[in-house]
């Protein structure tokens, strides 16, 4: 914990709130209130999880940037449509897909492990 907060943290915050709305707002209520509680449910894990993999997910991320010799994403962007990563197009789908599989780790895991083998290759 960031001084000068104490605890609970940010991130114990956000699971205490997810877990209230998943144990005190689903029974008895409206349909459309469940369907926005499941919502607010689904954005709290998400934040939670970004909070937990985010800071080794960036640290990753401008590695691969690094890697590829880009300042950030709109130049790596900029470079792929210019075509200059032509006799690199699999270093950098590979590089893009890691990417891609950090972000899906915060924002439905659940697909990631779905698609996913164990050596971190599409099934």
């Amino acid at each position: 914990m960031a001084a000068p907060h104490d605890a609970p943290n940010a991130g114990e915050l956000l699971t205490a709130v997810r877990e209230w709305l998943e144990r005190e707002t689903f029974d008895g209520r409206s349909s459309s209130t469940r369907f926005h509680t499941r919502v607010a449910v689904n954005v709290l894990s998400m934040v939670e999880r970004e909070i937990a993999l985010g800071p080794d997910q960036a640290i990753r991320h401008r590695e691969r940037l690094t890697q590829l010799g880009c300042a950030d994403d709109h130049e790596l962007a900029r470079r792929i449509r210019d075509g200059e990563f032509e006799q690199r197009q699999d270093e950098v789908r590979a590089l893009v897909f890691e990417s891609i599989c950090d972000k899906l780790a915060v924002a439905n895991p659940s697909y990631v492990d779905d698609e996913m083998g164990e050596a971190g290759s599409v099934v």
